[in-house]
């Protein structure tokens, strides 16, 4: 495992570095992050550089056993450069450009920041090429914000030039007959800026896209330098985890050799366990293989205001939970908090004053426990028995088209995540691409946009035996964010064996209760946001509504189709259903548990080629007893357990056992 922080040497005399280093290598580090906000450092002046100072640091930290992950700098541009191309500012939805002083200020189409950002990924590239202390890269820093400049309308429209082939397709496409937006010329099309009103739903969507391809670009650019300079080094990009709205992560993915992010469960309100389990299983799901917290939490976060410090035992509780969701790298941001800038109060494992304190005790005790799992956990894999579909252009589309304020994708996306999180059988989060014959249970919420390729991977899954959950607003556009002509859901409608009727926007908030089966009758909750008023075909109701003008039409269905069932919830369920109904799927989906745990304890299996790995998090404020069984050899606290074993508040426990004890199987 990969262990460490994010390093910013410049910003401290370079006398006090050896102190810097000692202190990290007592902490259990192996590696930092560097590098990424110092362009002007690198390269004071266009083609003058200067890497003697990240020279001696790299060569001072390698001596203590620590290694390093370069940023291309290329997220904070140097006063220089945007001086000097005022156009590379980045353009705002009003047309407003954003000023000179914060970072992610640029356009990620324009040419000459483009050549700038090319120029400094080469040099720093053939400097570092063949360098053994440098381990990895990371392009750039969280990517994200939309550009509305000319440069990126021009860019747009020969996007949809290429996309479509003729303005006659792109206008049946789109049916800009509406309003008479009738396109004749490439030129005419413009980007969503603010305006009146809603846009095209053709437009919206497909600017969003391009958008999204504008970063996954720029981003190769960088990427193909450093493959051509320094071959077999690993490539990284550090995303914002599952709530940020902008990019396509499966598409920014691809090119990179392996996922990381920067997870803050302070960073606003009350830290939320499933909510971090959602975003680790997201960036796990990106490429189906472990990542890296490129920025865990290290201190208090903040930068005109200041927010809760992490308690005692937080911030070593958090990065377990990464690794038992599949992170093999930790690196906490920042290793000492800034005494200047715009993040003076976003704080590191370090106070200002540079002494160590209660966050450095708690990180450095988990860098022994680190140590004392070496490689064990390499090449292994998280073992998810659920999964579920998360569709970018979806959730692009709903971004112009909301509906109401209830019915939010991702917050839809993430309540029925808990339900199947608190099963403890494990999630992955897939792509509509990915193939889903390996899970007992797919769920596919709010399901927008589909074709018939989608449509088809879904009849497969369920007629082979899968159990599919789909949502209200399912199969209603095509993929250029135009409504299907059928009947809803859409291409889905066959495989659901049911017909929308109508809908009820829910939009005042209210929730419609739910009268269920009698075989769920102990099934509470209700039906919020939406409701579909729906008519059976092949399927059977399980929950009918008991209110509103619909009262007693089907809500929740279920269609056996082949050896398979599809659930469809005409609404967007509320935790008490969600909960409910994903517990008793499971149960005829064959889902299991690795531990009869009780509520409280997440319980993560990591299966490696030998071994297994169970980890048992209690992120309460009371102790939690369980039972192991026959247990084995307990990696935190290094000692062999079995039976009973009590998990403190805050506390992991991690069971290694061989494969194939019936035990844990």
């Amino acid at each position: 495992m990969y262990y460490g922080a994010d390093y910013y040497p410049e910003h401290w005399p370079e006398e006090r570095w050896d102190d810097d280093a000692r202190m990290m290598q007592a902490a259990g580090f192996n590696v930092v992050r560097m590098a990424e906000f110092a362009w002007t450092r690198m390269e004071p002046r266009e083609r003058e550089f200067n890497f003697a100072w990240l020279d001696r640091a790299i060569e001072l930290l390698a001596r203590y056993g620590i290694s390093s992950v370069l940023g291309t700098p290329t997220a904070a541009p140097p006063a220089w450069i945007m001086a000097a191309h005022p156009d590379a500012t980045l353009i705002r939805e009003d047309r407003q450009p954003v000023t000179y002083g914060s970072r992610r200020n640029y356009c990620p189409n324009n040419a000459a920041y483009r050549a700038h950002s090319a120029r400094i990924v080469r040099a720093m590239a053939e400097h570092y090429a063949g360098n053994p202390d440098v381990i990895g890269w990371q392009i750039d820093n969280e990517f994200g914000g939309r550009c509305y400049c000319p440069t990126c309308q021009a860019a747009f429209q020969r996007w949809l030039q290429e996309r479509y082939g003729s303005l006659g397709a792109l206008n049946a496409a789109w049916g800009t007959e509406f309003w008479s937006h009738i396109y004749t010329a490439w030129e005419q099309i413009p980007l969503p800026w603010s305006t009146t009103g809603v846009h095209n739903p053709g437009l919206a969507l497909n600017y969003r896209r391009f958008m999204s391809d504008s970063y996954v670009g720029y981003q190769r650019e960088q990427i193909d330098i450093l493959h051509e300079v320094c071959p077999g080094v690993p490539i990284t990009h550090n995303l914002m985890g599952f709530r940020y709205p902008n990019l396509d992560y499966f598409d920014l993915t691809e090119d990179l050799d392996w996922v990381s992010w920067d997870n803050y469960p302070r960073i606003r309100g009350v830290p939320d366990a499933a909510n971090r389990a959602l975003a680790h299983d997201t960036m796990r799901g990106l490429k189906n293989k472990p990542f890296w917290v490129m920025e865990e939490q290290g201190g208090p976060t903040g930068n005109a205001t200041v927010a809760l410090a992490p308690r005692p035992g937080e911030i070593p509780y958090w990065a377990w939970e990464a690794v038992a969701h599949g992170a093999d790298g930790i690196v906490y941001f920042r290793w000492r908090t800034a005494r200047f800038g715009a993040e003076e109060y976003w704080h590191g494992i370090l106070d200002h004053h540079g002494e160590p304190g209660r966050r450095y005790e708690e990180v450095k005790a988990m860098g022994r426990i680190v140590q004392r799992l070496g490689d064990k956990l390499k090449d292994s894999a998280v073992r998810a028995q659920t999964a579920m579909l998360l569709s970018y252009d979806s959730r692009f589309a709903f971004q112009n088209q909301p509906h109401n304020p209830h019915l939010d994708y991702p917050n839809v996306f993430a309540e029925l995540y808990r339900a199947l999180w608190k099963l403890n059988a494990g999630v992955d989060i897939v792509s509509p691409a990915a193939d889903l014959s390996a899970y007992k249970v797919v769920v596919a919420p709010m399901l927008y946009i589909v074709d018939e390729a989608l449509a088809n991977k879904l009849r497969d899954y369920v007629s082979q035996g899968g159990a599919l959950v789909l949502t209200c607003r399912t199969g209603v556009m095509d993929v250029d964010n135009m409504v299907v002509d059928q009947q809803l859901p859409g291409l889905l409608g066959e495989l659901c064996g049911v017909v929308v009727d109508e809908y009820d926007s829910l939009e005042d908030g209210r929730t419609v209760p739910l009268q269920w089966a009698e075989d769920l009758e102990d099934v509470a909750g209700g039906a919020t946001a939406w409701a579909d008023v729906l008519s059976l075909r092949e399927a059977e109701a399980l929950a009918y509504y008991a209110g509103e003008y619909y009262a007693g039409v089907p809500a929740v269905t279920r269609n056996r189709v082949g050896k398979g069932q599809v659930i469809y919830a005409g609404t967007v369920p509320d935790a008490a259903v969600a909960q409910s109904l994903m517990a008793r799927l499971a149960v005829e989906a064959g889902v299991t548990s690795p531990l009869e745990a009780e509520p409280g304890l997440e319980v993560v299996e990591r299966i490696a080629e030998k071994a297994r790995y169970l980890f048992i998090l209690n992120g309460g404020s009371d102790a939690i007893s369980v039972d192991v069984g026959s247990g084995g050899q307990e990696l935190v606290q290094d000692e062999t357990v079995s039976g009973v074993i009590h998990i403190p508040a805050l506390g992991v426990r991690i069971i290694e056992q061989p494969l194939g004890n019936s035990a844990i199987d």
